[in-house]
């Protein structure tokens, strides 16, 4: 763990130090590529079969809950300026066994982000390539990633940017295009609907619940931008309107590609491969070229991603077994050669590729959604302790921005914890479970401060 001292070192005109260069625009651009403008497409087939065909309300409603965790994260990023990670705050505001235990969570979080992005570029692979069986195409796409993460290759910004501009054009494309297919089938009057939004026989409110759980993944990324706080023109302001426009414009610009999407292919029962099910849309509104060209932007896309988090992934393992979290010989190693922590990078690769071939492309997703929506509960709680509770929080304090916004994020985060499926709930329970017993063992029975997770290394 690292310690910081109290002494405050002076500070002086030749130390350097990041430039607040960075405008309000500059941060909703980088939130708007973490969170990715297609972030919808992998999860609408899935969304669609869990919410009985209301995945655009699904969409809203997570928006929802998710904009008033961005108003709690933009003002703990003021708080807390050069803080990465949501467990640190809850360390601060309330106890550093709890925040250890939240992230443990996070932790889980990011070792099945590679395994989900790597699961749905495999499903996309199979889409085109169906011969080809599913754990060759598992191993050839999981073995890339881990090749390349060992060689110490990452996409850069530029190519990130070139990513994002082939996605937005393959999603001009497709809007165009359902557009066209709606009126040819169904006049004008068929573009406006509230099928999508409520369908009075098809409704259940379970089902919505758990499709709201599985959409609050699009929105994964967007806490981000508070990692920028140090380098952003009036952190205070721009963090927090950075955070909560970024929610609103995934969460309207998702809204409406599955809105055409459900216009296109409004009967969700017919949707024979859920998980890439936005493929088949794409190919009934306008053919096998679009068909292909989703198929290639998702696999990309989820390769970039996957590699992403497999960096990040085996990073954060380096970062624990440094800082004897996790047994130091095997995670704390660190090639000599490629400055890489080589030995972590093929554990996170076997744990992927043993994820991929045995659990379904859903239940990974759920798993993320889990660490998130813990993490988002604690954001929110970190912010209720400090910005009502706290002694210097008294004589300043609003009940509505500082009592019922972050309470209302609790609640509607731990709704959605709740409607998760019954099978991520006993994985997720089981992982706090050994994150408690771990966390009990390395502090003697919660008699030492733990040895706190260094997510900066992600």
């Amino acid at each position: 763990m690292a310690t910081s001292s109290g002494a405050v070192q002076p500070s002086t005109s030749a130390q350097p130090h990041l430039k607040r260069v960075l405008s309000l625009w500059d941060l909703i651009y980088y939130g708007i590529i973490l969170t990715s403008p297609i972030a919808a497409v992998p999860l609408f087939g899935e969304g669609q079969v869990l919410s009985h065909g209301h995945t655009v309300a699904t969409l809203l409603l997570a928006m929802v809950a998710m904009s008033v965790t961005a108003i709690s994260f933009g003002r703990m990023a003021s708080v807390y300026p050069s803080s990465g990670s949501v467990y640190t705050y809850i360390s601060r505001e309330l106890n550093s066994h709890v925040g250890f235990v939240v992230g443990w969570a996070m932790f889980l979080e990011y070792l099945f982000q590679p395994v989900q992005n790597a699961l749905y570029a495999v499903l996309a692979f199979q889409r085109m390539t169906p011969r080809v069986p599913f754990a060759v195409l598992a191993a050839l796409t999981v073995g890339l990633i881990t090749i390349m993460t060992v060689q110490g290759i990452k996409f850069t910004a530029r190519t990130n940017e070139v990513l994002l501009g082939f996605m937005l054009l393959v999603t001009t494309v497709f809007l165009v295009e359902a557009f066209r297919y709606v009126v040819l089938h169904h006049r004008f009057v068929g573009l406006i609907s509230l099928q999508p939004v409520y369908n009075p026989a098809t409704f259940n409110i379970r089902g919505l619940a758990a499709g709201t759980s599985l959409a609050a993944l699009v929105f994964i990324g967007f806490d981000g931008v508070s990692i920028l706080a140090e380098e952003v023109e009036n952190p205070k302001k721009n963090v927090l309107l950075a955070s909560v426009l970024v929610v609103v414009f995934t969460g309207l610009f998702s809204g409406l590609q599955v809105y055409m999407a459900q216009r296109v292919w409004p009967d969700y029962t017919t949707l024979q491969n859920p998980e890439t099910a936005f493929m088949d849309v794409a190919r009934l509104a306008s053919g096998p070229f679009l068909f292909a060209a989703y198929g290639v932007m998702l696999l990309i896309s989820s390769i970039a991603c996957g590699l992403a988090g497999h960096v990040g992934a085996s990073r954060l393992l380096y970062s624990m077994g440094r800082d004897d979290v996790l047994p130091k010989k095997i995670f704390g190693y660190l090639s000599s050669k490629k400055s890489n922590p080589v030995y972590n990078v093929w554990i996170v690769g076997v744990v992927a590729y043993i994820c991929v071939i045995t659990i379904p492309w859903e239940h990974a997703a759920e798993i993320v959604t889990f660490g998130a929506l813990l993490a988002f509960m604690g954001v929110n709680l970190a912010a209720l302790m400090h910005f009502w509770f706290a002694p210097q929080a008294l004589l300043t304090r609003r009940f509505f921005l500082d009592a019922f916004v972050p309470g209302f994020g609790i609640a509607f985060c731990l709704l959605l914890l709740v409607s998760l499926q019954s099978w991520t709930k006993y994985a997720g329970a089981a992982w706090l479970v050994i994150g408690v017993l771990y966390g009990a063992y390395k502090t003697r029975g919660f008699t030492v401060r733990p040895q706190l997770i260094d997510f900066s290394e992600t």
